[in-house]
C-alpha cells in the first residue's frame, strides 16, 4: 500500500498571487488615507471647480454688499449705543447731585439735633410748658411749631432724595446692562464685516493683474463708476436740473470735494467716509442733520419720485435700503461704493434703485 502523502494547497499562485497582493497594498493605502481625513477619490470630488473671471466677480459683488449691509446694521447699533452711554452718562449726573442734596438736608436734621440735645436732651413742647412768662410762652410755642414743621418737610425731603437715587441708581443699571449688550452686538457685527471683506479680498487675489485692475475701477454694484473732470464736474454744476435750495447745492458742493477719497466702514469723514457717512457729512455741511443709517436716512426728508430727482436728493437702493447715494444731476450721483473703490461718480441706474428723498 502506497504510504499517504500530504497534499499541498496554494491558495493563488503566480499572477493571481500578486493580484492578491495589490489588493491587500491598495485596502491598507485606503485605510490610512481614510484615517488621514479623505481619498484621493473624495478629493476629486470635493476640489472647487474653476471659476471664471465672470464669476469670481459676481461672488466677490456679493461680499462686498452683505458687508456693506452690515455696516449699516452695526452704524444703527453704534448710533444706539452713543445714545444709551450718553443717558447712562446724564442718570450718573443726577444721581451725584441727589446725593450731595441727601447729604445736605442730613446734615441740616443733624444740626436740628444737635441743637436740642445742647438744650439739655428736654423736649421743646416741655421747654415751652416750663416757662412761667406767657409772652415768651406763646413766643416759643409759635418758635416750636415752625421747627417741628420744617423739621418733617426737611424729613421728607430726604425720603424723597433716597427714592429718587434708589430709582436713578436702578435705571442707570439697567442703560448700563443695555450698553454691554450693544457692545457685544457691535463686535459681532465688526467680525462679520472684516470676515466678509476679508473673503471678497482673497477671491481678488485670483484674479488676474488686469482683471484686477479692471475691476478696481467698479463699484461693485455691477458697472464701472468714474470721476469727473473739470468740464463735467462744471457741466453738471450748472446743468439743466438745478439743485432746488441752497442748501442742497452745498451738500452738492461738499459730496464733489470728497471725490477719490477712500471707503472705510464706519467712517464719517472728514478723511473716510462709507456711503451713509458720506450723505451725513454732505448735508452736515449745508446745516441739516441726517441720521446715520441709510434705512433711517431714507425717512429723513420728503420722498420724491424718479421723474422729480434733483441735485442733493438721497438715493437708495436694494430692498434692504443698504446702501445711499447723493443726486448730482443727468442719471449720476456721488457716493462711496465699496473697500478699494474711492468716492466717486456713477450712474444711478447700475444698482436697484429703492426710493429717493430730499432731505428738509
Amino acid at each position: 500500500m502506497a504510504a499517504h502523502r500530504k497534499t499541498k494547497y496554494r491558495l493563488f499562485g503566480g499572477s493571481t498571487a500578486r493580484a492578491a497582493r495589490t489588493a491587500r497594498t491598495t485596502a491598507v493605502t485606503l485605510a490610512l488615507a481614510g484615517a488621514a481625513g479623505t481619498t484621493a477619490l473624495e478629493g476629486t470630488a470635493q476640489a472647487e471647480p474653476a471659476l471664471t473671471a465672470a464669476q469670481l466677480k459676481t461672488k466677490i459683488d456679493k461680499l462686498y454688499h452683505d458687508a456693506e449691509a452690515a455696516t449699516e446694521t452695526y452704524n444703527g447699533v453704534r448710533e444706539k449705543a452713543e445714545r444709551t452711554r450718553k443717558s447712562l452718562g446724564r442718570l450718573r449726573d443726577e444721581a451725584a447731585r441727589r446725593t450731595d442734596l441727601l447729604n445736605s438736608a442730613r446734615g441740616s436734621l443733624g444740626s436740628l439735633a444737635t441743637s436740642q440735645y445742647r438744650a439739655g436732651g428736654v423736649e421743646p413742647a416741655l421747654q415751652v410748658a416750663l416757662t412761667s412768662d406767657p409772652d415768651q410762652y406763646l413766643e416759643r410755642a409759635a418758635l416750636v411749631g415752625r421747627i417741628g414743621e420744617r423739621q418733617a418737610v426737611k424729613v421728607q425731603g430726604v425720603r424723597r432724595q433716597v427714592a429718587e437715587i434708589a430709582r436713578l441708581r436702578g435705571a442707570a443699571g439697567q442703560r448700563f446692562a443695555e450698553l454691554d449688550q450693544q457692545r457685544g452686538e457691535l463686535k459681532a457685527q465688526k467680525a462679520k464685516i472684516q470676515q466678509k471683506i476679508a473673503g471678497a479680498e482673497q477671491l481678488l487675489s485670483r484674479l488676474s493683474a488686469g482683471d484686477r485692475a479692471r475691476y478696481a475701477a467698479q463699484d461693485g454694484h455691477g458697472e464701472a463708476g468714474g470721476r469727473a473732470d473739470r468740464g463735467e464736474r462744471a457741466e453738471l454744476a450748472r446743468g439743466s436740473v438745478r439743485a432746488p435750495n441752497a442748501r442742497a447745492s452745498q451738500a452738492v458742493s461738499f459730496a464733489y470735494s470728497a471725490l477719490g477719497k477712500p471707503y472705510v466702514w464706519g467712517a464719517t469723514g472728514p478723511s473716510s467716509f462709507d456711503c451713509s457717512g458720506l450723505t451725513q457729512a454732505a448735508w452736515r455741511s449745508a446745516g441739516v442733520s441726517l441720521p446715520r443709517t441709510t434705512y433711517t436716512q431714507i425717512n429723513a426728508g420728503e420722498r420724491v419720485e424718479r421723474s422729480r430727482l434733483a441735485p442733493g436728493d438721497l438715493l437708495f437702493f436694494y430692498s434692504g435700503i443698504s446702501h445711499v447715494g447723493l443726486y448730482i444731476g443727468d442719471g449720476k450721483m456721488i457716493h462711496a461704493p465699496r473697500p478699494g473703490a474711492p468716492v466717486r461718480i456713477a450712474p444711478i441706474d447700475q444698482m436697484p434703485l429703492t426710493g429717493a428723498t430730499r432731505p428738509a
